[in-house]
């Protein structure tokens, strides 16, 4: 018989599928800030409602992209609230 690095693979294999588990969802719940309004929200689904079909002629990548399909609608919308304000 020849001796394995790791005698028990399949003692091993979940508690390091639970560490990698742990680091994604720890990864996902710190990529994004609180949700500060209802704007806010609804540009955040927006962005990534189009950051896959939006073109990237800069080649700035998803998570830049996206980040600049939210700054542009939350401009959008702060510009109709300062509209809608001014004609009451």
């Amino acid at each position: 018989m020849t001796k394995t690095a790791c005698p028990r693979p399949h003692v091993l294999a979940p508690i390091g599928f639970g560490i990698t588990l742990a680091l994604c969802v720890s990864q996902n719940a710190s990529a994004e800030p609180p949700i500060q309004s209802p704007q806010d929200a609804a540009c955040r689904n927006e962005a990534r409602a189009k950051v896959f079909t939006a073109p990237d002629p800069q080649g700035l990548g998803l998570h830049a992209l996206g980040r600049q399909i939210h700054a542009a609608c939350m401009q959008r919308s702060q510009g109709r609230r300062a509209t809608r304000r001014k004609s009451r």
